[in-house]
């Protein structure tokens, strides 16, 4: 092997050592465990003070009894601290600790800190927040922690934070670890490194880039590679934050660049770990401990750069970059690698690719800053003020970072005549306010944004006669005054706030305290010495952090989740959810229902909505229509062509092929196919001359992709199985042709059609067609492919039932780290028992029914147990359904019951956060089967996945698969005496008794009435006809005889017309029951149930009936008793003379009466003229004429006279109906939430555009109710008929219908029957 193999193998196997090390594999780790501090000399140890010389920090070493028995402060305070120097940078895995010595001292707990150079320290933090360490319970036990991740440094402190009460701080200690090699340059601002990498015989589409660095620069540029395609990638420093910057040619268009950025506050001047891993079409890209996973476009996928620069952006390798000025990196970089290669060590080594610019030193090289951390309310640091009594002016400068918009940077009292100023943040804007006895307050302010965690310089100059504040020098904003007082600093200063006890301070903050770090410090010119300060030696502090900055970016990473934008303060952090779809601390829980049949079960109607198809999962909510007309909740997915679309020929091409984009993203259109029951979509094909499929034997002619992905070739036509290769009309045996399997295969001139459902889901969606037989002479066909209707939702009514205490179901371990949702109903008649339970060693998660009206909510990640009740005003074990909603995350817990409030309970600051389980989760007990629950859960998801019960329970004994009984529930969702049925998942509602329809019989069935509109409903008939029937039978008093004791009448009518018949109702006998308002405006019920005797009138004293306003009518009879009831009046009651039994039952007339010989003069002169005006909601006792004409005109006993409309009479607008039903839909949009519907919402791409259609639309609607209008003069003359719906093929020029399906979303507003 030559020197040159050798070398680059020893690079290589450096390089690889370097990275094992850094990634602290199991066992490297297992070997990097050595004592590092027992072989050290006693010049190795400091510390802030020594009880005496037996005491000192030399004897601080593990299970030694030297000395003393170990180190003791002077004083047992939160000062204290012992310092161990490691001799070179180290990496350390773990430290121990004991008390002293034979001894009652020992620190029950301490913070960890590290450096390199003995000053800038560093707190160690686990899981990134928690800095306090468990100490020491007796002065000999060794307790030692692992840390979760290896450091880097060769300086260790300790500092005490509590100890035995019963004695004082007593400490000897060990760290372990193993020896760090690296290779280090620094670079001053002007340096920089040039790399030849020598050109590459192919493009690749993989390598990998790491490196550390340190710096105090918040900016500048780390490396930049390029290659001969015009290929860079760029690291670079902007505001603390690592961009990483990839590029195509020299362009800055949108589309030449991919930028990406990672980190914040990474110029602390401590070494952060980088790491870029290119892969074919993505990236990894690692900041320290996050890593980012980038999808890059196809254009920036090669990976062939042949040099590189490092340390600054060379001039001739021709980057057109505009980061801002500061252009060079100034600090230090350590094992730079490129694809393996160690560059820093090719430059050691004067390797001729590498060309240096510039002083480089191969060591870091870095300035001591000290900085102070003020952590809290009580932190304050005061210094004596300007030594020169004679001076005529003071100057004091600072540099400051923090998060929070307002706090006291520094005041001082004014010397001679009194008074104070104030230097302090407000709104992240620094003042200056001036306050002395007898004049006006004086006040300045400048900068903004100055809570951003970046470090802001600070200067306060007061020099003849004028005040001047700057921020941030040159570049910055500058403030200036003109006192009319002198201002001189005179005796103390105090920064960040004053002292608690004031102990004759004169020192006062009327703002906030300071939260945030602070360093560079100057007094008239002079730069304080921190280090003197922490040593006592000068001035005096309080709960300060001094040589280090301990700020915490809290929102890098960030927590918020789905897109939520992240702010914080120096404690605390806080998610803006807004626009996001998503609720709760950290934006974790959707705030839309995951399917239309959730939407439905909360009361809604027809309409669209946002669906979250995986609650608090990844894919984003997206608006769909849900048809709820139905007893099954349809959901109705579109694409850009539901259409019937002619095939037209084109020249050199044999095929017709079509693509659909369907308005769901993919991921969505996947989840809704899974969790529904039942999936269909028409495909059509009308065809003249035009074969489809041909034989099963051959190749098809025509065929179809569907299903998940980019979907699989299918080549069976509608309503056929999977795979046959044949049309429906083979299934049902009515091919035109018996000899083939589709009729469009006869291949006759004639228009065929083939069309079904394809309801297979492993085969849906339709992606896209081809059409093969398109070009021959005469051929013609049209195709259809609707929309994608899937209906039911698994996850909703996926259930079990457990009967006993020790039956539950187990599933695999609950991963909810960092946050965690749960969400299910339940019902039960027991008053207590555990829902869910999982546990770890020591963390553990579980929710329970602790009480009849209780439920609890408890789990610890490693901060001790923590509750949240939810306390209900009625009892839980009612046996109906409630649902319970709890989540879990960094900042806080909450727990939801039903509607009520949700309670909240926030997580401990700077706390463990990763709940960390390891057991099986149980569902319906726990481990140890006690307290289990016995009941029915339901709908049981965790973090967005349901888990299914149903298939669990199947085999495990004690648990049943399913659960009824939904009606105690849900029944009353059923409206206007709607009954509700049950069903073996959800329940409907029966609407047979009811005078309204829908889902919910809740959508009134109306009809607006023309002059010669009549609606005759015959008893007899009905009664012949329900005689074969055994469902749904009215009561016996209408059908024995036809003899009625009692009536329930109930109508609701709108007119402007008076006097008008609104109700008859006659007999065989000359009797009947009229309802009417009479020539003033008011309601009059007749009956005439003696032919001998005129009849009874009844007249109620509610006026101005006829306003054209809505009003609700009900009338009660039993025996002579009578009672009407008109909107929200009260009651009137009546008593009949005459007679009380109605006899000989014959019919029911709304509108024109066209037989009345047994009705007076009066009565029959109104029964001549019909009742104008809308009319709804009819019901005599069971019976509703108007569904009956409406929605059963062939089948009920029902004769329709004169054009019949249909409306709703409860809204004043002709169009009111197009609330669940219209098909075109405005340009603007309505408000979208979970409870109600977006109606009239399109997308459009721009509001010009949706005004221009909305004009269009109205004037063609207006032009066709012109029309139509004029066609119902015509037709009102016309004799009686039956309704009739014109078919395809009624019109000998229409071979094919162009309307869609019902289901496929809004149709049309009113329908029109012409009689």
């Amino acid at each position: 092997m030559d020197l040159w193999s050798k070398k680059v193998w020893g690079i290589i196997a450096q390089v690889a050592l370097t990275l094992f090390s850094l990634y602290s594999c199991p066992a490297k780790a297992e070997a990097c465990h050595s004592p590092l501090v027992s072989g050290l000399l006693p010049s190795s140890f400091r510390s802030s003070s020594q009880l005496s010389s037996s005491h000192g920090p030399g004897f601080a070493k593990l299970n030694r009894r030297d000395g003393a028995g170990g180190w003791s402060p002077l004083s047992s305070d939160g000062y204290q601290w012992l310092e161990v120097d490691l001799g070179e940078r180290t990496q350390i895995t773990a430290v121990a600790t004991q008390g002293r010595y034979g001894s009652s001292d020992w620190q029950t707990a301490y913070l960890l800190m590290f450096s390199d150079t003995g000053h800038n320290w560093k707190q160690y933090r686990q899981e990134g927040s928690i800095g306090v360490f468990p100490g020491n319970s007796n002065a000999d036990s060794v307790v030692q922690h692992k840390l979760q991740h290896t450091v880097i440094a060769r300086y260790v402190r300790l500092i005490p934070l509590d100890w035995n009460p019963n004695g004082r701080i007593g400490l000897r200690l060990e760290t372990y670890g193993c020896p760090y090699i690296s290779d280090v340059v620094s670079f001053n601002g002007h340096s920089s490194l040039l790399y030849r990498l020598g050109p590459r015989s192919r493009q690749i589409s993989s390598g990998s880039i790491s490196l550390s660095f340190k710096t105090l620069r918040n900016s500048g540029t780390l490396l930049h590679a390029q290659g001969q395609s015009e290929h860079s990638l760029t690291l670079r420093l902007e505001k603390g934050n690592l961009l990483l910057l990839f590029r195509k040619g020299r362009s800055l268009s949108p589309g030449s660049q991919h930028l990406v950025s990672l980190g914040s506050l990474l110029d602390d001047q401590h070494w952060h770990h980088v790491a870029v891993e290119h892969h074919s079409d993505h990236l990894n890209f690692t900041v320290d401990k996050s890593t980012l996973w980038v999808q890059i476009p196809p254009n920036f996928t090669h990976w062939d750069h042949d040099q590189m620069s490092v340390g600054a952006l060379q001039a001739d390798l021709g980057s057109q970059m505009s980061f801002g000025s500061n252009r060079n990196f100034h600090g230090c970089l350590e094992n730079l690698v490129y694809n393996g290669m160690n560059l820093v060590d090719l430059a050691k080594h004067r390797d001729q690719r590498v060309t240096v610019k510039g002083d480089l030193t191969f060591s870091c090289v870095e300035p001591v800053f000290v900085a102070m951390t003020f952590t809290g309310p009580q932190s304050f640091l005061w210094l004596p003020g300007g030594t020169d009594p004679s001076s005529v002016g003071m100057s004091v400068g600072l540099q400051f970072r923090t998060w929070n918009k307002a706090g006291l940077l520094l005041t001082f009292d004014l010397p001679k005549q009194g008074g104070a100023l104030w230097l302090y943040l407000s709104k992240a804007r620094l003042h200056v306010q001036i306050l002395k006895p007898g004049r006006a307050a004086l006040e300045l302010s400048t900068g903004s944004a100055l809570n951003d965690g970046q470090w802001h310089s600070v200067d306060l100059i007061s020099a003849r006669g004028r005040l001047t504040v700057t921020v941030d020098g040159d570049e910055g904003a500058t403030a200036h005054a003109s006192p009319s007082f002198l201002i001189t600093t005179g005796g103390r200063l105090f920064f960040g706030g004053c002292p608690a006890d004031r102990d004759g301070h004169e020192c006062t903050n009327p703002f906030k305290a300071f939260q945030g770090c602070m360093r560079l410090l100057t007094v008239d010119g002079q730069l304080v010495d921190l280090i003197k300060v922490q040593q006592r030696l000068m001035g005096n502090h309080s709960h300060l952090q001094i040589d280090m900055c301990g700020i915490i970016d809290r929102c890098s990473p960030s927590h918020c989740e789905h897109g939520g934008s992240c702010s914080q303060s120096w404690t605390t952090f806080h998610c803006n959810c807004s626009n996001t779809g998503y609720s709760g601390a950290t934006c974790h829980s959707s705030i839309y229902e995951q399917s239309c049949e959730a939407y439905k079960h909360k009361g809604n109607t027809s309409g669209y909505y946002y669906v979250d198809v995986d609650g608090s999962g990844p894919i984003k909510p997206q608006l769909i229509y849900c048809n709820m007309t139905e007893d099954n909740t349809w959901t109705v997915i579109q694409h850009n062509n539901s259409e019937l679309t002619r095939v037209r020929a084109s020249q050199g091409r044999n095929q017709h092929s079509a693509h659909f984009e369907y308005a769901s993203d993919e991921e969505q259109l996947a989840a809704i196919i899974s969790q529904s029951e039942h999936c269909e979509q028409e495909l059509a094909y009308h065809c003249r001359k035009s074969r489809l499929l041909n034989t099963p034997e051959g190749s098809p002619l025509s065929w179809w992709v569907g299903g998940p992905g980019v979907g699989q070739v299918q080549t069976y036509w509608g309503g056929a199985p999977p795979g046959s290769q044949q049309c429906a009309c083979s299934l049902q045996g009515n091919c035109v042709d018996p000899r083939h399997l589709c009729n469009c295969d006869a291949d006759r001139a004639e228009w065929a059609n083939d069309s079904g459902m394809l309801s297979h889901k492993e085969t849906l969606p339709v992606r896209s067609l081809v059409l093969g037989d398109v070009q021959r002479p005469g051929s013609e066909s049209v195709y259809r492919v609707g929309p994608l209707h899937c209906h039911g939702d698994r996850n909703a009514w996926n259930a079990a039932f457990f009967d006993k205490e020790t039956s539950y179901l187990h599933f695999p371990t609950f991963h909810g780290e960092l946050s965690a949702d749960i969400s299910f109903l339940f019902k039960t008649s027991s008053s207590s028992g555990v829902f869910l339970e999982n546990l770890g060693i020591k963390d553990f998660i579980r929710i329970e029914l602790s009480s009849s009206t209780e439920v609890l909510f408890s789990f610890d990640v490693g901060n001790g147990p923590l509750e949240v009740h939810v306390k209900a005003g009625f009892p839980l074990n009612d046996n109906r359904w409630h649902r319970v909603q709890a989540e879990r995350n960094v900042k806080e817990a909450s727990l939801r019951l039903d509607e009520l409030p949700a309670a909240t309970q926030e997580a401990p600051a700077d706390g463990h956060i990763h709940l960390q389980l390891n057991s099986q989760l149980f569902i319906g007990g726990t481990a140890s089967r006690q307290k289990g629950f016995r009941g029915c859960i339901r709908s049981l998801q965790l973090n967005g996945v349901t888990l299914d019960l149903e298939e669990r329970a199947k085999i495990t004994p004690g648990v049943q698969a399913g659960c009824p009984g939904h009606c105690s529930s849900y029944g009353s969702l059923c409206q206007n005496q709607g009954r509700c049925v049950e069903r073996p998942k959800s329940f409907s509602c029966d609407c047979t008794s009811s005078a309204y329809t829908g889902p919910f019989c809740d959508r009134e069935v109306s009809v607006s009435f023309k002059p010669g509109t009549s609606i005759i409903y015959t008893f007899q008939e009905q009664m012949a006809s329900e005689q074969n029937k055994s469902s749904s039978a009215l009561p016996s008093s209408i059908y024995s005889d036809m003899t009625l004791r009692a009536e329930n009448i109930s109508l609701s009518f709108r007119t402007g017309q008076s006097p008008a018949l609104l109700l008859y109702v006659g007999s065989y006998h000359r009797e009947y029951l009229a309802l009417l308002l009479n020539k003033q405006d008011v309601l009059e019920v007749r009956y005439r149930l003696d032919s001998s005797k005129d009849a009874e009138i009844l007249r109620s004293s509610v006026p101005n009936l006829a306003n054209r306003q809505l009003h609700v009518v009900t009338i009660s009879r039993l025996a002579e008793a009578v009672s009407v009831q008109i909107d929200h009046n009260a009651k009137e009651d009546f008593n009949l003379t005459s007679d009380v039994d109605f006899n000989g039952v014959r019919s029911l007339v709304l509108g024109r009466v066209h037989s009345f010989d047994e009705l007076d003069a009066e009565l029959a002169r109104m029964a001549s003229v019909g009742f104008t005006g809308c009319m709804s909601a009819v019901l005599f006792n069971s019976i509703s004429p108007l569904k009956a004409a409406l929605l059963r005109p062939n089948t009920s006993p029902v004769i329709i006279t004169g054009p019949l409309i249909r409306s709703i009479c409860s809204s004043t607008s002709a169009k009111a109906y197009e609330a669940e039903t219209t098909h075109h839909l405005s340009g603007q949009s309505g408000s979208v939430g979970t409870g109600q519907p977006l109606v009239n919402a399109i997308r459009s791409d721009s509001a010009l555009i949706g005004g221009v259609i909305a004009v269009v639309i109205f004037v063609t609607v207006t032009a066709l109710a012109v029309t139509a209008r004029l066609l119902y003069r015509r037709k009102g003359t016309c004799e009686t008929r039956e309704v009739k719906t014109v078919k395809p093929e009624d019109s000998p020029e229409l071979p094919f219908s162009s309307q869609s399906s019902s289901q496929d979303g809004p149709s049309g507003n009113q329908k029109e029957y012409f009689i």
